[in-house]
């Protein structure tokens, strides 16, 4: 079985604010589950809500730059996996 492809990858995150900025590189909605990887971290979890421009949006389009609330910690330049 061939390596997974990532997705995303994260090019921020708030700590104080357990947000992820995570550019995306195919479309994406909110409902869909992504995998987080990169370090010590492995944790799979659902979109819940993204905004963009501090605005709720729905869906990300390809190349966008997303704000996600996930429930671990994680750093610049951690791959986002379809899950």
């Amino acid at each position: 079985m061939s390596e997974k492809k990532p997705i995303g990858e994260v090019t921020h995150y708030f700590d104080n604010l357990g947000v992820a900025i995570v550019k995306f590189l195919k479309a994406i909605k909110v409902g869909q589950v992504l995998n987080f990887k990169g370090g010590d971290v492995d944790f799979t979890q659902e979109i819940d809500s993204m905004q963009y421009d501090h605005k709720d949006i729905k869906s990300a389009k390809k190349g966008q730059e997303v704000g996600i609330k996930i429930s671990q910690r994680v750093k610049e330049g951690y791959k986002v996996y379809e899950a």
